[in-house]
């Protein structure tokens, strides 16, 4: 029996939404459960339904989410393993998913950056990564293009949810929470912005004012789920 054959048999690889075993040829997910996500496919059918969430308030170029975000569904599951449960396999896998499907997108061949929303940094310390970040470094790889998370930063302290405040005290109080560091680099690219989740879409939003001080930048939008 080799090696691999002895470690699956007393560690048996597992879907990471149902927790059946995979089989050899199953990664992450098993098939049942991959096929029951509710994907968008929006970048493939140039559906501008997540590009109209920020009509109005912020210009950006392309926009899509690979999934649908559904109360209590798999999709919220595994967002839930992701930011608390340590299990940051679910950012590259779906990083890996979506990178290879924006490949394909005319939209997104003129892309030269990819950069993520960023954590505050006490936030980062606390969780011991950003959860978007394998997402975005597998997409910047099917794309060939640089990703970085040094050229936007998060400088307000994160004392308490956001959930409790009504729309506009969250974007009072996001509009000033980013800042770039090292204009030059974003004049004239176009950069893709990643994160996690789109709800309201206020930090993204907060992310693009900032970004929209370097010259001639353009911006794109890519996200796991949308709400």
């Amino acid at each position: 029996m080799s090696l691999e054959a002895l470690i699956n048999l007393f560690f048996p690889k597992v879907c990471n939404a149902c927790k059946t075993h995979l089989s050899d040829n199953e990664v992450f997910l098993c098939t049942d459960c991959r096929h029951i996500l509710p994907t968008t496919n929006y970048h493939q059918n140039n559906d501008p339904f997540v590009k109209n969430v920020f009509y109005g308030r912020v210009k950006i170029e392309a926009a899509t989410a690979l999934l649908r975000f559904e109360k209590k569904g798999t999709v919220q599951y595994l967002l839930h393993q992701l930011k608390y449960g340590k299990n940051e396999a679910v950012s590259d896998f779906f990083g890996q998913w979506l990178g290879e499907e924006l490949r394909a997108c005319d939209d997104y061949k003129t892309v030269d950056l990819v950069i993520p929303v960023p954590l505050h940094p006490k936030k980062l310390k606390k969780r011991g990564y950003n959860q978007v970040t394998k997402f975005g470094q597998n997409i910047a790889k099917a794309l060939e293009i640089e990703y970085s998370e040094d050229l936007l930063t998060k400088i307000t302290t994160s004392t308490s949810s956001q959930a409790s405040k009504t729309r506009l005290e969250r974007w009072q109080l996001n509009n000033e929470t980013f800042t770039i560091t090292h204009l030059h680099k974003l004049e004239n690219k176009h950069i893709l912005l990643v994160d996690d989740i789109i709800t309201t879409g206020n930090t993204l939003e907060a992310c693009i004012l900032e970004l929209n001080k370097a010259k001639n930048v353009k911006i794109s939008i890519a996200a796991i789920a949308i709400a």
